[in-house]
């Protein structure tokens, strides 16, 4: 479920204003549950890689007083309590932080830490950031919530720029068809559903499985080949279990050397790296393209 837009454009047309007036309006998360934040959250919980990423970006980092295990960036993160994966969350110990925002992904997953977390009085706010929009959202909104309008809208226009920018260096080149190896066993690709589709075609390259609906949908080595990508973009440990996996050896890609070596790190979130994200992914599947 996505923010009512009267709600958001009525939260965003205020945004100049100071945050303790601001955050008071109410809307609707990605759960589809009313919240109103009221005055500046001081003391934050953020289950989401992503959000954590964001939170330190506009400035709130010194706030957070919990965080899944998967929050290494920026290194400021790692000093923060660990809480754990971020999905179905334990929460006596985020309870234990006392916590005046809890922010998670809006995963059925944390439908009940949810409805936990309000029934013990804590603000609690669900985002799904599956999608590159999405994450403008974020920034903007949680630039509201924590009292810094100017900087969420400052962090969204710099991925922007950054992405459009990308995306005009790469959009007259050639479109190589590109599979995304996520996982070996089962044999997990990404598809439209996912940011990281977006980040394909924003790079120049056409994925092979783009008009399937889902974000991760787990296919086979025998399709894989028959769609004959011209590259295979993986991470380390990926590209390796390729090379001498010797069902892999008939794909042309594997044949001419093209498996593409991806940063894990830079590309494995849509947060507030995700132009870093696309110059890299351009850079490897259109060396010189992007500067």
């Amino acid at each position: 479920m996505r923010y009512a837009c009267p709600t958001i454009a009525a939260l965003l047309f205020v945004s100049a204003c100071r945050s303790e007036s601001v955050a008071r309006a109410p809307f609707t998360d990605d759960f589809g549950d009313a919240i109103t934040i009221g005055a500046a959250p001081q003391r934050i919980v953020s289950l989401n890689p992503a959000t954590t990423d964001l939170l330190f970006a506009l400035g709130a980092g010194q706030r957070l007083v919990g965080r899944t295990h998967w929050d290494l960036y920026p290194d400021s993160a790692r000093f923060v309590p660990d809480m754990g994966s971020g999905l179905r969350p334990n929460v006596e110990a985020v309870l234990g932080t006392h916590p005046s925002l809890v922010v998670l992904y809006a995963s059925n997953d944390n439908r009940q830490g949810a409805a936990e977390f309000r029934a013990a009085g804590v603000k609690t706010l669900s985002l799904k950031i599956d999608h590159i929009a999405d994450f403008y959202r974020a920034a903007r909104l949680l630039g509201i919530i924590v009292g810094d309008s100017a900087r969420g809208a400052a962090v969204s226009d710099s991925v922007q720029k950054t992405l459009d920018r990308v995306r005009n260096a790469t959009r007259r080149l050639s479109r190589p068809g590109v599979f995304w190896h996520v996982w070996d066993a089962p044999l997990i690709t990404i598809a439209r559903g996912s940011y990281m589709n977006e980040l394909v075609e924003i790079a120049g390259g056409k994925n092979i499985y783009g008009e399937m609906n889902e974000a991760s949908p787990t296919v086979s080595i025998e399709d894989v080949l028959k769609r004959d990508p011209d590259f295979i973009i993986t991470g380390a440990e990926g590209a390796d279990k390729i090379r001498k996996d010797p069902k892999w050896s008939e794909a042309r890609a594997v044949k001419l050397g093209h498996i593409l070596v991806a940063d894990t790190a830079l590309v494995g979130r849509p947060s507030v790296r995700l132009g870093e994200a696309a110059v890299s992914l351009a850079r490897l599947l259109h060396p010189g393209s992007v500067r």
